[in-house]
């Protein structure tokens, strides 16, 4: 690169970092676990930022859907991973602008935070975590999943040697544990998130969306405060398209929600996401934490609640979750049999194992291959092993 780029490079990283809070996160402050050459045209967050953008795994965010299982099979308007994705990147930069945040590390964090996720959303996650712990391997955690991609899964069993900052961020983003105020912990490190793992695959709970254990016990917060923008935004970009979806997949109607809520938030998800992103700008602004008040607080839980009840638990989203179930066991068992027999003409070695390092193909157990297999995998292409392994020759 010629010097004078390089120079014109330099001063605007000096002129960004300047105008950044006492407690945003610098450029300076990044580390990886293996240490490579500085890149003079893009800081250490954008290039995590990159490799994620560019993974197989976030392409595959597309075809994964968020809470209502198969909609996307014939509603192509209903909400993915990848719009989820995308609304929370928007939330959580608009937030950090205004806070003078690092934005290419909150870009990062908020694009890698669902890579992990698996097909059928939470459906299909829970499904997961009970063929995991019957094998033995410990629960899944989507959170968990995604830092697994990007340290071990990803660029063919090599992972990205994302930044320290931008890995905590992402399995420390779960946005369906409630808090008012997200302080930063910020001497975490990886011995930190190796012990958070090592302490939720041990938990048995069957249920992650109501298992708090390792979120009370340890207090685990995001390492940086930009992390804590993302894992707030997170809640702020379902809680209300949750609602639209419902409305629009006719479950729910607008009449239904809680009166207080409406009152309080309005009832479309244009108002609930303005009314929250302005108040957590006003009660964290200038501050070393990120919190919302207590009145917004309160009328979060509430309408999490009624998401739960009227959404999450309604009879006709629960129609597929015996499918979901029945089909995950199946393929679950099946790709465990392959294994041990050495079965190269399964797609879990044609399309996964036979492109993976030795270094991974040595560190996992097949159970746990089997759950990295199946955690990558879009609603679509999980649909087509079922059908390809109950009706073979199907086509």
């Amino acid at each position: 690169m010629c010097s004078e780029l390089s120079e014109i490079f330099k001063r605007s990283i000096e002129l960004t970092e300047r105008n950044l809070s006492q407690y945003a996160c610098k450029d300076s402050k990044a580390w990886r676990l293996k240490q490579e050459n500085k890149n003079e045209l893009r800081s250490a967050f954008a290039i995590d930022r990159d490799r994620i953008l560019y993974s197989g795994a976030y392409r595959r965010y597309q075809g994964k859907t968020q809470v209502f299982s198969f909609t996307n099979m014939f509603d192509e308007e209903m909400t993915n991973r990848s719009l989820h994705t995308t609304y929370v990147s928007q939330i959580a930069r608009t937030i950090g602008k205004v806070l003078r945040l690092n934005s290419e590390l909150i870009e990062a964090i908020a694009l890698g935070h669902d890579l992990g996720h698996t097909p059928f959303g939470h459906e299909g996650e829970r499904a997961l975590n009970k063929c995991c712990l019957n094998y033995g391997i410990g629960k899944f955690e989507h959170n968990i999943a995604s830092l697994y991609i990007v340290d071990y899964i990803t660029n063919r069993g090599q992972g990205l040697n994302l930044t320290f900052q931008v890995r905590d961020g992402i399995i420390s983003h779960n946005g369906e544990i409630h808090n008012r105020v997200l302080s930063p912990h910020w001497g975490k490190s990886d011995h930190d998130i190796k012990y958070y793992i090592d302490r939720s695959l041990i938990n048995t709970n069957t249920d992650p969306e109501t298992d708090n254990d390792a979120m009370s016990d340890y207090q685990w917060m995001p390492n940086t405060l930009e992390g804590c923008v993302v894992r707030v935004s997170d809640t702020i970009a379902y809680i209300g398209k949750d609602i639209e979806d419902a409305i629009r997949f006719n479950i729910l109607k607008r009449e239904d929600l809680p009166s207080e809520c409406v009152n309080y938030f309005g009832n479309t998800n244009r108002e609930i996401v303005n009314k929250l992103i302005r108040d957590v700008i006003l009660n964290s602004y200038g501050k070393s934490f990120i919190s919302m008040s207590e009145e917004a607080s309160m009328n979060l839980i509430k309408l999490k609640k009624f998401n739960y009840e009227r959404i999450y638990k309604n009879p006709v989203i629960k129609t597929y979750t015996g499918i979901v179930y029945r089909s995950m066991v199946i393929l679950f068992d099946k790709y465990i049999d392959d294994i041990n027999k050495n079965n190269a003409g399964s797609n879990i070695f044609k399309h996964f194992l036979n492109h993976k390092s030795i270094k991974y193909l040595e560190a996992f157990t097949p159970a746990e291959k089997v759950r990295d297999f199946i955690a990558t995998m879009t609603d679509r292409y999980f649909n087509e092993e079922i059908k390809d392994y109950l009706i073979p020759g199907k086509y």
